[in-house]
Protein backbone atom coordinates (compact mmCIF):
# COMPACT_ATOMS: atom_id res chain seq x y z
CA UNK A 1 0.00 0.00 0.00
CA UNK A 2 2.55 2.40 0.75
CA UNK A 3 4.43 1.90 -2.69
CA UNK A 4 0.96 2.60 -4.43
CA UNK A 5 0.63 6.08 -2.09
CA UNK A 6 4.51 6.78 -3.06
CA UNK A 7 3.65 6.53 -6.81
CA UNK A 8 0.51 8.22 -6.45
CA UNK A 9 2.58 10.95 -5.02
CA UNK A 10 5.82 10.98 -7.99
CA UNK A 11 2.96 10.93 -10.19
CA UNK A 12 0.91 14.08 -8.85
CA UNK A 13 3.94 15.95 -8.11
CA UNK A 14 5.83 15.26 -11.53
CA UNK A 15 2.65 16.38 -13.13
CA UNK A 16 2.85 19.87 -10.88
CA UNK A 17 6.41 20.14 -11.59
CA UNK A 18 5.83 19.67 -15.82
CA UNK A 19 3.05 22.50 -15.08
CA UNK A 20 5.56 25.08 -14.26
CA UNK A 21 8.50 23.59 -16.32
CA UNK A 22 6.77 24.16 -19.45
CA UNK A 23 5.53 27.41 -19.42
CA UNK A 24 8.85 28.84 -17.59
CA UNK A 25 8.80 32.07 -19.84
CA UNK A 26 5.55 32.89 -17.39
CA UNK A 27 6.90 31.20 -14.20
CA UNK A 28 10.61 31.59 -13.59
CA UNK A 29 11.11 34.62 -15.85
CA UNK A 30 8.73 37.47 -14.34
CA UNK A 31 10.28 37.23 -11.04
CA UNK A 32 13.54 37.32 -12.06
CA UNK A 33 12.93 40.27 -14.28
CA UNK A 34 11.03 42.09 -11.70
CA UNK A 35 13.96 41.29 -8.46
CA UNK A 36 16.57 42.93 -10.99
CA UNK A 37 15.18 46.30 -11.18
CA UNK A 38 14.11 46.04 -7.53
CA UNK A 39 18.15 45.60 -7.35
CA UNK A 40 18.84 47.97 -10.02
CA UNK A 41 16.17 50.68 -8.24
CA UNK A 42 16.64 50.39 -4.78
CA UNK A 43 19.95 48.89 -4.87
CA UNK A 44 22.32 50.99 -7.06
CA UNK A 45 20.33 53.95 -7.53
CA UNK A 46 18.50 54.64 -4.34
CA UNK A 47 21.22 52.49 -2.12
CA UNK A 48 24.03 54.32 -2.13
CA UNK A 49 22.44 57.58 -0.58
CA UNK A 50 20.61 55.28 2.27
CA UNK A 51 24.37 54.55 3.09
CA UNK A 52 24.86 51.57 6.40
CA UNK A 53 22.49 49.17 7.26
CA UNK A 54 23.41 47.54 10.54
CA UNK A 55 27.35 47.02 9.10
CA UNK A 56 26.04 46.29 5.35
CA UNK A 57 25.34 48.05 2.52
CA UNK A 58 21.31 48.89 1.84
CA UNK A 59 21.96 46.32 -1.00
CA UNK A 60 23.37 43.71 0.80
CA UNK A 61 20.89 44.70 3.44
CA UNK A 62 18.21 43.95 0.99
CA UNK A 63 18.89 41.25 -0.82
CA UNK A 64 17.71 38.28 1.39
CA UNK A 65 14.28 40.10 1.49
CA UNK A 66 14.08 40.69 -1.94
CA UNK A 67 14.88 36.77 -2.74
CA UNK A 68 12.44 36.00 0.30
CA UNK A 69 9.66 37.85 -1.46
CA UNK A 70 9.60 36.03 -4.63
CA UNK A 71 10.29 32.47 -3.31
CA UNK A 72 6.81 33.24 -1.16
CA UNK A 73 4.93 34.77 -4.10
CA UNK A 74 6.37 31.88 -6.35
CA UNK A 75 5.03 29.47 -4.22
CA UNK A 76 1.53 30.91 -3.33
CA UNK A 77 1.06 31.23 -6.97
CA UNK A 78 1.85 27.76 -8.50
CA UNK A 79 -0.33 26.08 -5.81
CA UNK A 80 -3.39 28.73 -6.03
CA UNK A 81 -3.37 28.52 -9.76
CA UNK A 82 -3.22 24.92 -10.29
CA UNK A 83 -5.57 23.75 -7.71
CA UNK A 84 -8.05 25.97 -9.40
CA UNK A 85 -7.71 25.52 -12.84
CA UNK A 86 -8.13 21.30 -11.88
CA UNK A 87 -11.04 22.70 -9.81
CA UNK A 88 -12.19 24.82 -12.70
CA UNK A 89 -11.96 22.02 -15.13
CA UNK A 90 -13.55 19.11 -13.22
CA UNK A 91 -10.21 17.17 -13.07
CA UNK A 92 -10.10 17.32 -9.22
CA UNK A 93 -13.06 15.20 -8.75
CA UNK A 94 -10.41 12.25 -10.31
CA UNK A 95 -8.65 13.01 -7.62
CA UNK A 96 -11.02 13.06 -4.66
CA UNK A 97 -12.73 9.87 -5.97
CA UNK A 98 -9.63 7.99 -6.49
CA UNK A 99 -8.33 5.68 -3.27
CA UNK A 100 -5.63 8.30 -2.44
CA UNK A 101 -5.14 9.82 1.18
CA UNK A 102 -5.37 13.64 1.64
CA UNK A 103 -2.09 14.09 2.58
CA UNK A 104 -0.93 12.65 -0.68
CA UNK A 105 -3.11 15.18 -3.02
CA UNK A 106 -1.43 18.13 -0.20
CA UNK A 107 1.67 17.18 -0.79
CA UNK A 108 1.76 16.64 -4.32
CA UNK A 109 0.56 20.08 -4.98
CA UNK A 110 3.23 21.03 -1.81
CA UNK A 111 6.26 19.81 -3.96
CA UNK A 112 4.88 21.89 -6.79
CA UNK A 113 5.00 25.11 -5.27
CA UNK A 114 7.96 24.34 -2.88
CA UNK A 115 9.81 23.34 -6.18
CA UNK A 116 8.65 26.57 -8.20
CA UNK A 117 9.63 28.78 -4.68
CA UNK A 118 13.59 27.16 -4.68
CA UNK A 119 14.25 27.49 -8.30
CA UNK A 120 12.85 31.08 -8.35
CA UNK A 121 15.06 32.01 -5.48
CA UNK A 122 18.01 30.05 -6.52
CA UNK A 123 17.90 32.28 -9.94
CA UNK A 124 17.32 35.52 -8.07
CA UNK A 125 20.10 34.64 -5.93
CA UNK A 126 22.11 34.26 -9.11
CA UNK A 127 21.14 37.29 -10.47
CA UNK A 128 21.94 38.90 -7.05
CA UNK A 129 25.42 38.03 -7.78
CA UNK A 130 26.07 40.92 -10.36
CA UNK A 131 25.18 43.58 -7.66
CA UNK A 132 27.08 42.02 -4.51
CA UNK A 133 28.97 39.38 -2.88
CA UNK A 134 27.39 36.36 -1.77
CA UNK A 135 28.54 36.40 1.68
CA UNK A 136 26.27 33.16 3.55
CA UNK A 137 26.54 32.82 7.60
CA UNK A 138 23.81 29.58 7.75
CA UNK A 139 23.68 28.06 4.83
CA UNK A 140 21.67 25.47 7.05
CA UNK A 141 19.43 28.24 8.43
CA UNK A 142 19.13 29.55 4.70
CA UNK A 143 17.54 26.49 3.19
CA UNK A 144 15.58 25.31 6.18
CA UNK A 145 13.85 28.83 6.34
CA UNK A 146 13.65 28.71 2.54
CA UNK A 147 12.09 25.58 2.61
CA UNK A 148 9.49 26.12 5.39
CA UNK A 149 8.36 29.47 4.19
CA UNK A 150 8.11 27.67 0.67
CA UNK A 151 5.74 25.04 2.23
CA UNK A 152 4.03 27.39 4.08
CA UNK A 153 2.43 29.81 1.46
CA UNK A 154 1.98 26.70 -0.75
CA UNK A 155 -0.47 25.67 1.70
CA UNK A 156 -1.79 28.94 2.03
CA UNK A 157 -2.12 29.25 -1.86
CA UNK A 158 -3.97 25.20 -1.74
CA UNK A 159 -6.77 26.81 0.50
CA UNK A 160 -7.16 30.16 -1.81
CA UNK A 161 -7.41 27.54 -4.58
CA UNK A 162 -10.16 25.62 -2.40
CA UNK A 163 -12.43 28.52 -1.85
CA UNK A 164 -11.77 30.38 -5.13
CA UNK A 165 -14.64 30.71 -7.55
CA UNK A 166 -13.38 32.20 -10.28
CA UNK A 167 -9.76 33.60 -12.00
CA UNK A 168 -10.93 36.28 -10.08
CA UNK A 169 -10.63 35.46 -6.70
CA UNK A 170 -7.35 33.60 -6.92
CA UNK A 171 -5.70 37.12 -7.91
CA UNK A 172 -7.36 39.12 -4.49
CA UNK A 173 -5.76 37.80 -1.65
CA UNK A 174 -1.88 38.13 -3.67
CA UNK A 175 -3.03 41.21 -4.39
CA UNK A 176 -4.92 42.90 -1.39
CA UNK A 177 -3.20 40.93 1.26
CA UNK A 178 -0.15 38.76 0.44
CA UNK A 179 1.55 41.84 -1.63
CA UNK A 180 0.89 44.24 1.19
CA UNK A 181 2.04 41.90 3.77
CA UNK A 182 5.33 41.57 2.02
CA UNK A 183 6.28 44.86 1.45
CA UNK A 184 5.32 45.85 5.46
CA UNK A 185 7.48 42.51 6.27
CA UNK A 186 10.55 44.09 6.31
CA UNK A 187 12.41 43.99 3.18
CA UNK A 188 13.54 47.40 2.49
CA UNK A 189 14.16 48.09 5.82
CA UNK A 190 14.78 46.89 9.33
CA UNK A 191 12.05 46.37 11.85
CA UNK A 192 14.14 48.36 14.59
CA UNK A 193 14.13 51.55 12.81
CA UNK A 194 10.55 51.81 13.19
CA UNK A 195 8.91 53.71 16.58
CA UNK A 196 8.19 51.41 18.96
CA UNK A 197 3.91 51.15 18.37
CA UNK A 198 4.67 50.45 14.57
CA UNK A 199 7.46 47.53 15.72
CA UNK A 200 4.72 45.94 17.77
CA UNK A 201 2.24 46.12 14.76
CA UNK A 202 4.80 44.54 12.34
CA UNK A 203 5.20 41.68 14.91
CA UNK A 204 1.43 40.54 14.00
CA UNK A 205 2.74 40.30 10.33
CA UNK A 206 4.09 36.29 9.99
CA UNK A 207 6.04 37.66 7.26
CA UNK A 208 8.35 39.66 9.40
CA UNK A 209 9.90 36.27 11.41
CA UNK A 210 10.35 34.80 7.77
CA UNK A 211 12.62 37.64 6.24
CA UNK A 212 14.33 38.49 9.48
CA UNK A 213 15.02 34.40 9.77
CA UNK A 214 15.96 34.99 5.85
CA UNK A 215 18.60 37.38 6.61
CA UNK A 216 20.12 36.18 9.81
CA UNK A 217 21.06 33.45 7.62
CA UNK A 218 22.48 35.34 5.17
CA UNK A 219 24.05 37.96 7.07
CA UNK A 220 23.88 36.88 10.77
CA UNK A 221 21.78 39.61 11.89
CA UNK A 222 18.38 40.11 12.40
CA UNK A 223 15.42 42.01 14.97
CA UNK A 224 13.67 39.09 15.78
CA UNK A 225 15.68 36.14 17.52
CA UNK A 226 15.80 32.87 15.38
CA UNK A 227 13.85 30.61 17.58
CA UNK A 228 11.20 32.54 17.66
CA UNK A 229 11.00 32.82 14.34
CA UNK A 230 11.21 29.20 13.42
CA UNK A 231 8.45 28.74 16.04
CA UNK A 232 6.55 31.05 14.17
CA UNK A 233 7.21 29.41 10.86
CA UNK A 234 6.03 26.02 12.62
CA UNK A 235 3.18 27.07 14.51
CA UNK A 236 1.96 28.47 10.45
CA UNK A 237 2.36 25.24 8.55
CA UNK A 238 0.60 23.10 11.44
CA UNK A 239 -2.21 25.12 11.23
CA UNK A 240 -2.62 25.54 7.69
CA UNK A 241 -2.21 22.06 7.15
CA UNK A 242 -4.82 20.99 9.28
CA UNK A 243 -6.83 23.54 7.82
CA UNK A 244 -5.94 22.25 4.03
CA UNK A 245 -6.38 18.43 5.47
CA UNK A 246 -9.64 19.05 6.60
CA UNK A 247 -11.19 21.45 3.50
CA UNK A 248 -9.56 18.23 1.10
CA UNK A 249 -10.43 15.07 2.99
CA UNK A 250 -14.28 16.45 3.33
CA UNK A 251 -14.23 17.96 -0.08
CA UNK A 252 -15.13 21.53 1.07
CA UNK A 253 -16.05 23.61 -2.20
CA UNK A 254 -14.78 20.71 -4.44
CA UNK A 255 -17.71 18.33 -4.81
CA UNK A 256 -20.54 19.13 -7.14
Amino acid sequence: MFSLYLTALKSLAAKETHRYLRIWVQTLVPPVITTSLYFIIFGKMIGGRIGDMGGFSYIEFIVPGLIMMSAITSSYANVSSSFFSQKFQKNIEELLVAPVPAHIIIWGFVIGGVGRSTLVGALVTIISLFFVPLNVHSWLLVIVTLLMTAILFSLAGLINGVFAQSYDDVSIVPTFVLQPLTYLGGVFYAISMLPPFWQAVSKVNPIVYMISGFRYGFLGTTDIPVAVSMTVLILFIVVLYSVCYYLISRGKGLRS
